[in-house]
């Protein structure tokens, strides 16, 4: 077994120290687990995967809830096993993805700023029974100190029965400090979130837990799966410089600042090729209040561009995840992890004024986003934070390229096949072809600034046909729509394997 007294900085716990097969073994049939972990970042791994050869051998399911996504060691591993009665409130695993889409698990597909709080009111079936938890070490009080990520993590500690730690040798000691671990009351008794700069510290740098409350500690050396971006390709080259662009024009209109508000970024290859964008602009002393912190947000701090980065996890590449490391010594005086609650807080994001710039799978010519569904049945990942940031921010901002799969897939519709968020939380939409402002815009005048500035040649037509003859018929409509064809595009992709005529 791995020897990890040095960082169980209690004598007493050393106790505790078990192996994972004797910690999975306090798991019961249909529990609810709250486990660490904000995508690939921070979850435990020795447990679940403990916990998933049990299961091969005496078949059970329990409920899992995390901050978000995790890696294959929990979310990959119980989902081999059948082991996943529900899930929530995120997800990017694609065994996972399959059983929740042919009726194998049941998906609770949730605002992130929303999950801890729902936990902690029974809301969701129940408490959390027992928390498992990623630390890179126990402090002598017995408070955990978290490694790459925060999540849901200190609400879980806080209402779990039972609090199973797995102290992970592979993440580095030097990351104490960088978490910022705060748990808001709950209604009627809440306070303000007293948060008014990005990098303003309110609570502490350990999850308050107590020596009585751990049952087990766990030793593991399984890195984060992280995982590498896709390429920067000429695609979100242009849209990074078509919205740096648009913040310039801002600035000299008197809109924004000349450091801009703070940005939030979503998930994923485009959102980071975004970011990336801002290294060689004018722009300095940027702030960033989000989720993940990604490659990106590393390149601006190593340019001299960043002044502060507030988020729940560090989600970068494996390269990434090297740089982070030998440079954590640096990086902790500009970055600071926090609970999703916090980190999501629609409270803090109006109060400072986001940026709020995510990605989405298809948005339609009067400004509605589809960001979780598959021609409208199929779920890809989840709403995560976007919405908390969408209807909250100074501005929100939404990404795509034009078209997909080769083009046989407009990504702007006559109508979204399913509606993550509404026109009236979207400001800027922004393709390849070009940025559409639809501020001040009614839903007319919106499909025509969108189908011109962002539509594929290929498709812009058709757009234009389907809305002058829904006008037509609707007599000017406030939102005309020809509730026969409305969704046939996606029909007729899924008959003849394209939305081209």
């Amino acid at each position: 077994m791995i020897d990890i007294r040095d960082r169980v900085r209690n004598s007493a716990l050393h106790a505790k120290i078990v192996s994972a097969e004797e910690a999975a073994a306090v798991i019961k049939p249909g529990m609810n687990i709250g486990t660490s972990g904000f995508t690939p970042a921070g979850y435990p791994k020795a447990v679940p995967l403990a916990l998933a050869e049990r299961m091969k051998k005496e078949p059970f399911q329990i409920n899992l809830w995390t901050g978000a996504s995790v890696g294959k060691e929990l979310d990959g591993a119980l989902a081999a096993v059948n082991g996943i009665h529900k899930r929530m409130p995120y997800q990017t695993n694609s065994e996972l993805r399959n059983a929740l889409n042919s009726g194998g698990v049941e998906y609770f597909d949730v605002h992130l700023s929303e999950s801890a709080q729902l936990s902690r009111y029974g809301h969701l079936g129940g408490k959390v029974d027992v928390a498992i938890v990623e630390a890179c070490a126990i402090t002598e009080e017995g408070h955990i100190i978290p490694t790459t990520s925060m999540g849901n993590t200190a609400s879980f500690v806080q209402s779990a029965d039972i609090v199973i730690v797995e102290v992970n040798v592979s993440q580095p000691l030097a990351l104490e400090g960088m978490h910022d671990v705060y748990v808001p009351l709950d209604p009627p008794h809440r306070q303000p979130i007293p948060i008014v700069k990005v990098d303003d510290r309110i609570g502490t740098p350990y999850i308050p837990c107590g020596l009585d409350k751990i049952k087990y500690i766990v030793p593991c050396d399984i890195g984060d799966d992280v995982r590498d971006f896709a390429p920067i390709d000429e695609h979100s080259k242009v849209m990074s410089e078509l919205i740096i662009d648009f913040f310039k024009n801002e600035i000299k209109e008197g809109r924004l600042p000349k450091n801009l508000l703070p940005l939030q970024s979503g998930v994923g290859s485009v959102a980071n090729a975004v970011v990336t964008g801002f290294v060689n602009s004018d722009f300095t002393d940027l702030e960033v209040y989000t989720e993940v912190i990604q490659d990106g947000m590393l390149d601006l701090a190593d340019a001299g561009k960043l002044k502060f980065a507030s988020g729940t996890s560090f989600s970068p590449s494996p390269a990434g995840l090297s740089r982070l490391y030998e440079n954590i010594d640096v990086y902790r005086e500009k970055m600071m992890l926090r609970p999703q609650e916090i980190a999501n807080s629609p409270e803090i994001a109006r109060r400072i004024g986001i940026i709020a710039m995510n990605t989405a799978i298809e948005f339609d010519i009067f400004g509605h986003v589809n960001s979780t569904h598959i021609m409208g049945t199929k779920m890809m990942n989840g709403i995560g934070g976007s919405g908390d940031f969408a209807r909250n921010a100074y501005l929100t901002c939404f990404f795509t390229t034009s078209t997909a799969k080769n083009g046989a897939i407009s990504s702007i519709v006559p109508m979204c096949s399913h509606f993550d968020h509404t026109e009236h939380d979207t400001d800027i939409f922004v393709t390849e072809i070009g940025l559409a402002d639809v501020r001040g815009l009614s839903p007319r005048e919106r499909a025509r600034a969108i189908i011109n500035n962002c539509a594929h040649p290929d498709y812009r037509p058709m757009l234009l046909d389907y809305l002058e003859r829904a006008e037509a018929a609707t007599k000017k409509a406030h939102t005309p729509h020809l509730l026969d064809e409305a969704l046939s595009w996606h029909v007729r992709f899924k008959e003849t394997g394209t939305m081209k005529k």
